[in-house]
């Protein structure tokens, strides 16, 4: 198989879909890599590396994507790359596709096989392509939302820890899976006074077991999340629900009780938000304020720690990116299963339930289509 590496183009973003261990895994089974000049160059790999590993370097991204059978990314396409996408084509790369509606009819016309990072499953029902992303996510939310307290850069200033004779902030993180347990690990060794909010007793229980006294866990629901939003300096939104748009479970009138220069950082922001006055923004225009809070909506958080998160994102990806160049998708979904679940296009119709059901278009389940 040819298999295609572009250099990301979404606002500085900086990682990149392969490393040379991987090009090297992947020629050695026989496949043709072909990787964009400089793809590299952001998460601190150079040209010569890839050559090294057995890459092909060409001078264009017109060049990868036309010649290409699969096309390896980190982020989903944007509109400047929408004239690439074609019949046949294997797109492996993070979707998020319920929100984006714009990229789905992309997807959806040009015949595109969308393979999603993040509804990939494996034996435990985990998404082990979306986790290391989300870990990430989950720690730099913490350090972004201290850096923004502070007055120079727009928030309220507070440190975060306190010190001796003064109370620490206040985060309140909402959701306890993989982000907000990151978050409450950075949050924790920073010394601020952590609340944990989900739904799920079994979790909250199994992160006070985890965590003991250094955090709180509340129950979800709207009273207790109007509460302790309106007593927090910062605020993580950390929900998520496979597949789909994320629930808002923070609304513009809670935040009228927030203090001001309060900060909220939503790493749901991807599949929508689970504050209600989120909106996507790009590192080069990071914030925004709604009711006088700080909002920090960036889609591409890791994007910022690039060397980090290019290992660790390659290093759960490459297993089924070799099986999809060995067998092609359609052998290589008949035999994996959890790959299956990650497809959310192919052949025009929309193949993942939850995107089908968040933009009201035809669910095509995809066993009936191959």
């Amino acid at each position: 198989m040819i298999v295609g590496l572009p250099k990301e183009v979404k606002d500085n973003e900086y990682r990149v879909g392969l490393v040379p261990a991987g090009v090297k895994a992947l020629t050695s089974k026989g496949n043709r890599v072909l990787v964009e000049t400089k793809a590299g160059d952001g998460s601190g790999i150079s040209d010569q590396e890839y050559m090294t590993a057995g890459a092909e370097i060409v001078s264009s991204a017109e060049e990868v994507w036309s010649i290409a059978e699969m096309i390896v990314k980190v982020k989903e396409p944007i509109a400047s790359e929408y004239g690439f996408l074609r019949e046949g084509l294997i797109l492996f790369t993070y979707l998020h596709l319920a929100p984006a509606r714009e990229l789905t009819r992309a997807l959806l016309d040009g015949g595109v096989t969308g393979v999603a990072y993040e509804t990939i499953t494996n034996d435990q029902g985990h998404l082990p392509l979306l986790t290391p992303m989300s870990e990430v996510a989950g720690r730099m939310s913490i350090q972004v939302g201290a850096t923004y307290l502070e007055k120079i850069n727009g928030g309220r200033g507070v440190l975060l820890g306190g010190v001796p004779g003064v109370a620490p902030g206040r985060v309140t993180i909402i959701g306890g899976g993989v982000v907000g347990t990151n978050a409450a690990k950075i949050a924790v060794g920073f010394g601020a006074s952590v609340i944990i909010i989900d739904r799920d007793l079994e979790r909250l229980r199994y992160l006070d077991d985890i965590f003991g006294s250094n955090i709180r866990t509340l129950a979800s629901n709207p009273y207790t999340i109007a509460e302790s939003v309106a007593a927090s300096d910062l605020v993580v939104g950390a929900v998520l629900v496979v597949g789909a748009a994320a629930p808002k479970l923070v609304t513009r009138e809670m935040l009228r009780d927030m203090p001001r220069g309060s900060v909220i950082v939503d790493v749901a922001v991807d599949q929508g938000g689970c504050i209600e006055t989120t909106k996507p923004t790009t590192h080069s225009q990071p914030t925004y304020y709604v009711e006088n809070v700080l909002h920090y909506g960036v889609t591409n958080m890791p994007g910022a720690v690039p060397r980090t998160s290019t290992f660790a994102l390659t290093n759960a990806t490459m297993p089924f990116a070799l099986r999809l160049a060995k067998y092609g998708a359609v052998e290589a979904i008949k035999r994996d299963p959890h790959l299956k679940r990650g497809v959310n296009t192919y052949k025009g119709k929309v193949t993942y339930q939850a995107v089908a059901d968040n933009q009201s278009l035809e669910y095509s389940p995809i066993d009936t289509l191959i």
